[in-house]
């Protein structure tokens, strides 16, 4: 069993900047590809990014991409999402997850065993 927990999030205004963390226990940190999902309100669980097990590769949401950017640790079993620029629309609460699928790349939430219980974040224009 894993468990994870978000921290990070916040009110911010647009253009400003965010870091989110997500810490794991419970399982080997290394071994997981670990992703990152926001849900807005009345919206459904969308994709953000994933990054592989060693952390040499990622994947972004275009609404994303070239703005966030993930890493991780795994000698802190965290993982971790710089967020630039941010925009109204990326309000949401940010959730991570861990993945056991083969790629990185995987985008579909039923692909992600553990979630933790998410983060706010509220971008004001």
């Amino acid at each position: 069993q894993v468990q994870l927990v978000e921290s990070g999030g916040g009110l911010v205004q647009a253009g400003d900047s965010l870091r989110l963390s997500c810490a794991a226990s419970g399982g080997t940190f290394s071994n997981y590809i670990m992703g990152w999902f926001r849900q807005a309100p009345g919206k459904e669980r969308v994709f953000v990014t994933s990054i592989s097990r060693s952390g040499s590769s990622t994947y972004y949401a275009d609404s994303v991409k070239d703005r966030f950017a993930i890493s991780r640790d795994n000698a802190k079993n965290t993982v971790y999402l710089q967020m630039n620029s941010l925009k109204p629309e990326d309000t949401a609460t940010y959730y991570c997850a861990v993945s056991t699928a083969r790629y990185y790349f995987t985008t579909q939430s039923h692909e992600y065993a553990y979630w933790g219980q998410g983060t706010q974040v509220t971008v004001s224009s």
